[in-house]
């Protein structure tokens, strides 16, 4: 049987509060930022072993920095990074055995920023090889759980970061979203989980390279308030000129807004949802219409089959690039015969497909004025964040067939994707609990750079329909 991991339940300067309150109680001197630091510190000694989020300690670094130079809104609250960003003096790993990696000279642009809001790096959060799959199960670092059932995962590929928050050992925890990263755990372990617009926050390193940027950094928080804090700090730090600023968002909007609501599972995707996502996704539907919203339904726009097919040929590049070209990608040879199946099933799939890649290249493009042309009538698109509830560990299993993985991620998480491709923003919010007692979330997204607006419907909800944190299980 499964164990709730609580890091809550104890008397320290963390006590149940938000980053953004823990932080007002530095700024007031009420509590030090040293104390806060050392509380997560013993909170992750205390329920990490039950975890196993952690893949590399950065204590002493944090309590050196505890006692700087105040700076940022977030000054004194401890986070995680989750371990594909580079943290100077620090390897970063990948969620991988294959390759050996040489500690980064510098902070990746990423780091710095989300650094720049005042946050203190305890340590680097658990991810699955190379971030390809929505789990973290893997030989090299063993399986990341869930704590509000230890025998579920957290998803992925942040999975650790969303553990870590989820637990109550840190309140963010940064976290970046290929095909869902930031959105799967966050649905999972009872989070918000926003993925910005593309280019709203730096990159990941080296995407700028890349022929289609899916990668959007970000950052995983208990509370809205929070997500809206660090972006507006972010925002201090560097800005796209081509998108409007967000600025601090305090509060729900007035606008009542035009909703479509995805009332069916994609055509051409393998089973249904089950009834637990159904009834989230109509009782959330409800709520929208009763605080004044308009909530239309509409059918997935897309054509399934073939999104799929463009997508997993991106990942496939993006497989076989990291593991033919690691000596200038990674400064580090990769040994391709102890590669994960699923890893090695995206590389195969590459090779086997790369003169179909200038057609996928063309299709990513189209599917943006996809997005464009759904907001004509919508300000808002509603999804599940998954097409069914929680796994148990093990349904992820890097040990099981290319084939058998990618069939149950796909379909796990065929609401996410298009995001990624189009650029859109996309928030995760916890609105649901299925039949075991498990987190369920609803997804909402808006035109490219409307980032904002999904703040304001989120802190609407939030009033409306509290979310519970493991403290109050």
């Amino acid at each position: 049987m499964g164990e709730i991991v609580n890091a809550f339940n104890t008397a320290d300067a963390l006590g149940t509060s938000d980053a953004t309150a823990i932080a007002e109680s530095i700024a007031n001197e009420k509590i030090s930022a040293a104390e806060v630091v050392e509380a997560a510190i013993l909170r992750a000694e205390r329920v990490n072993p039950a975890l196993n989020a952690i893949v590399l300690k950065t204590y002493e670094d944090a309590r050196n920095y505890s006692k700087s130079v105040r700076k940022g809104a977030f000054y004194g609250v401890p986070a995680f990074i989750k371990d594909n960003d580079n943290l100077a003096g620090y390897p970063t790993q990948m969620g991988t055995g294959v390759f050996r990696a040489k500690p980064a000279k510098h902070n990746s642009k990423f780091v710095n920023q989300f650094l720049s809001t005042g946050l203190i790096c305890i340590g680097k959060s658990a991810m699955p090889e190379f971030g390809f799959l929505c789990s973290t199960e893997n030989e090299k670092w063993g399986i990341t759980r869930n704590p509000w059932n230890t025998d579920y995962t957290t998803g992925g590929s942040s999975s650790g970061s969303a553990a870590l928050v989820a637990s109550g050992v840190v309140p963010v925890a940064s976290a970046n979203d290929g095909a869902g990263s930031i959105r799967i755990p966050a649905a999972i372990c009872g989070l918000v989980g926003l993925k910005p617009s593309r280019h709203r926050l730096y990159g990941i390193q080296g995407g700028e390279a890349l022929p289609v940027q899916l990668v959007h950094q970000g950052v995983l928080t208990r509370t809205v308030r929070d997500t809206a804090l660090f972006y507006a700090e972010a925002e201090k730090y560097h800005s796209y000129p081509r998108l409007p600023k967000m600025g601090h968002v305090k509060h729900a909007g007035k606008q009542r807004l035009r909703i479509a609501f995805i009332e069916n599972y994609p055509e051409g995707a393998i089973g249904n949802r089950d009834k637990d996502t159904q009834r989230t996704q109509e009782e959330t539907a409800k709520l929208l219409e009763l605080l004044g919203h308009r909530v239309e339904q509409m059918q997935f726009p897309v054509d399934i089959d073939r999104m799929v097919s463009h997508f997993l040929n991106i990942y496939a590049f993006h497989s076989y690039m990291l593991t033919h070209w690691s000596t200038f990608i990674l400064n580090a040879k990769v040994d391709r015969s102890q590669l994960e199946p699923f890893t090695e099933g995206l590389r195969k799939r590459f090779r086997a497909n790369a003169l179909e890649f200038p057609a996928t290249l063309a299709a990513m493009k189209k599917l943006k004025a996809l997005a464009a042309g759904l907001h004509k009538n919508y300000d808002i698109i509603m999804t599940p964040v998954l097409a069914h509830k929680t796994p148990k560990i093990g349904y992820f299993s890097p040990e099981l067939s290319y084939e058998e993985v990618c069939s149950r991620a796909v379909m796990f998480s065929i609401y996410c994707g298009l995001h990624n491709v189009t650029g859109v923003p996309a928030i995760s919010l916890p609105l649901g609990t299925d039949g075991n007692g498990m987190p369920m979330g609803v997804q909402f997204s808006s035109t490219y750079g409307n980032d904002k607006l999904l703040l304001e419907l989120a802190y609407e909800l939030e009033e409306a329909k509290p979310w519970k944190f493991i403290y109050e299980m």
